[in-house]
């Protein structure tokens, strides 16, 4: 169906026109017309080459990449059903919401749109991000899902998704993207092309989804997607989908509008050969640290990852120019090191916390196999050549999934170590910070229960914290709320109702109007919310 709806569109602008724009060498698109890719630009061995241009897929027709995907929507929207309704009547009031989601998705729909022609699948995949993130680089969730696709460690690592100290690829644009297109083809390989049980299959996982289409062909009942038993959020999480793309279509009957985003590439891949410092990065790409770490959200600390991926995305306009500069650049200027001498006492642990860098690095910079030291041993301490090149995220482990930070900033990073009592709204108030920041910082919801003994980071400035940051902490909130009724059963009490649902003990007596010290009754019903960002994880 997309394929002669498009055909018709070219010849109808081939007859406005003598000289149709398809795509040249340049990587460069028309103003008018042209769609091209991303550029890919190589150094190996300090010499720069331009990958050849891909191929084009298929001659432009509109300026605007909501208008592409606008075009090649395909997916029954079933607004017969209610809980699509209500989904659309929500985003319908949330002008503020879209403008906010066109924003922050201007840099990477192209390219997500680009990457969903080349594999012919349908148009409305580039929406899920929306609904999974509100499109941050930075969310995270409480299941500890990362990155706009929303990926959670283990499936991150079933998709070939690194995650260590320095990386984290489920945040990588370019990666996490390969990686959520090649875990949604499989699902709908798995489920006989029903792309409503495999978007249900990525909320709650196949083996979920396929239990409930296995219950109801023993009870002789239909297999759609509205006639399973699934869990609440997933039942909440398609419809989503499916208003977002209404929406979309029919964006004058709704009376609301979807900022125009340029159907060119926004970036260029620029495949580096090496480890380099991020703040020289940003310096030689002419970019605010922001600017960057937008486009390269992948990478936790001060600098890209030793191992790999040597990869980092600049714009499209200064690819081929960013990249003659990292190949110029001489190896010493790329990434600095410090020099430390062990003294009595210390420990490998100890002075990477000092110093904040991971333990995996200094073992990596000074090739150790364990932690074992001796005094009068000199260690190379891998650290930012300036205080722009704090690290984005300290002290975390390889095993621990990164998440949102502010970003590079200046100022100092010191750890605090949480006594009894403590409480993430104490310790940020004791330091002049938010709970938001804390959280990020520290990679923990704010309905962590904090443990004595634990090490949280905090930062001396934070005056270079954007006002929407953490990402992690606020996309959870810019979803519509599910309301849920909860029966009050024998020996139930308001907070251990709380940690069941993850609310807090206030919500719940806001939402019910209850006082404190309230006496819950056995049968009695109680609101319970939930933010739907928060339980809408891949």
């Amino acid at each position: 169906m997309r394929l002669p709806l498009i055909i018709a569109l070219a010849l109808g602008l081939a007859a406005c026109s003598s000289d149709p724009t398809r795509v040249d060498g340049s990587g460069a698109a028309s103003p008018q017309t042209g769609v091209s890719h991303a550029k890919i630009y190589t150094i190996e061995r300090g010499q720069l080459r331009e990958a050849p241009p891909r191929e084009d897929i298929n001659l432009a027709v509109t300026t605007d990449v909501w208008q592409r995907i606008r075009t090649g929507l395909s997916l029954e929207r079933h607004l017969e059903q209610l809980v699509v309704r209500e989904k659309l009547a929500f985003y319908a009031r949330k002008q503020e919401f879209l403008d906010r989601i066109a924003e922050r998705a201007r840099p990477y729909l192209f390219y997500i749109m680009d990457e969903l022609d080349k594999r012919d699948m349908p148009p409305e995949l580039a929406l899920l991000p929306i609904v999974e993130s509100a499109y941050q680089p930075f969310a995270y969730s409480r299941s500890r899902a990362s990155g706009i696709w929303q990926f959670i460690p283990s499936t991150g690592v079933r998709y070939g998704l690194k995650q260590n100290w320095w990386y984290d690829g489920r945040r990588d644009i370019v990666e996490a993207t390969r990686a959520a297109l090649d875990y949604l083809e499989k699902l709908n390989a798995e489920f006989n092309g029903d792309w409503m049980l495999a978007l249900a299959a990525y909320n709650a996982g196949e083996l979920n989804v396929q239990r409930a289409v296995n219950e109801n062909l023993k009870a002789g009942l239909s297999t759609d997607f509205f006639s399973l038993r699934l869990p609440r959020e997933t039942r909440g999480y398609v419809p989503s989908l499916l208003a977002v793309s209404e929406l979309l279509a029919n964006a004058d009957r709704y009376n609301v509008q979807w900022q125009p985003i340029a159907n060119q590439p926004h970036f260029s891949i620029v495949k580096i050969d090496g480890q380099i410092d991020l703040a020289t990065a940003a310096k030689l790409a002419d970019l605010s640290r922001e600017e960057f770490r937008n486009l390269n959200p992948g990478f936790n600390q001060w600098a890209t990852d030793p191992d790999g991926p040597h990869r980092l995305l600049v714009p499209v306009s200064t690819g081929q120019e960013f990249a003659r500069e990292v190949a110029q650049l001489p190896p010493m200027e790329r990434v600095r090191f410090q020099q430390h001498v062990v003294r009595n006492g210390e420990t490998l642990g100890g002075i990477s916390q000092r110093y904040h860098t991971g333990l995996d690095a200094l073992r990596q910079a000074n090739k150790l196999h364990g932690t074992l030291i001796r005094v009068g041993q000199v260690l190379v301490i891998p650290t930012g050549g300036t205080p722009a090149s704090a690290p984005v995220i300290a002290g975390r482990s390889a095993a621990t999934p990164a998440t949102a930070g502010p970003g590079p900033v200046a100022g100092g990073v010191k750890t605090y170590t949480v006594a009894r009592g403590d409480s993430l709204w104490s310790i940020s108030r004791g330091h002049g910070v938010s709970v938001a920041q804390l959280c990020a910082w520290n990679q923990i919801n704010p309905r962590t229960t904090l443990r004595p003994g634990q090490k949280l980071q905090v930062r001396d400035d934070v005056s270079s914290t954007p006002a929407e940051e953490p990402a992690a902490i606020q996309v959870a909130y810019t979803s519509p709320p599910q309301t849920a009724n909860y029966t009050v059963r024998h020996g139930d009490s308001l907070w251990n109702i709380s940690r069941r649902f993850g609310v807090s003990v206030a919500q719940l007596q806001q939402w019910n109007q209850l006082g404190h010290g309230s006496v819950l009754q056995p049968g009695q019903t109680l609101i319970v919310s939930q933010p739907v960002a928060d339980i809408q994880g891949a």
